[in-house]
């Protein structure tokens, strides 16, 4: 699964807009919209939220799950957990 607040970092991260998230996953923008409006994790139908994350994973974008430790190094995204922000 990933949240809402991945997928639009991880766009960021490929510094590309909704529109081309959109096509590159093969879903409609308004599909995106929703997904990414969502509370917490994304909500939307399974097959739609597949294509999106094989397309992040095509564009070079690892998805890191909470408390899944990130070995192999590059970049990601990750909140801290809001007790031990400083």
């Amino acid at each position: 699964m990933m949240t809402a607040a991945q997928m639009r970092a991880a766009r960021a991260l490929l510094g590309i807009d909704q529109k081309t998230l959109a096509e590159l996953s093969g879903v409609s923008l308004p599909t995106i919209q929703r997904m990414e409006s969502s509370d917490g994790m994304v909500r939307g139908i399974v097959d739609s939220l597949t294509k999106v994350v094989e397309a992040l994973d095509r564009a070079g974008i690892a998805l890191i799950g909470e408390q899944t430790a990130s070995p192999a190094g590059g970049r990601g995204v990750r909140l801290k957990d809001p007790e031990t922000r400083s």
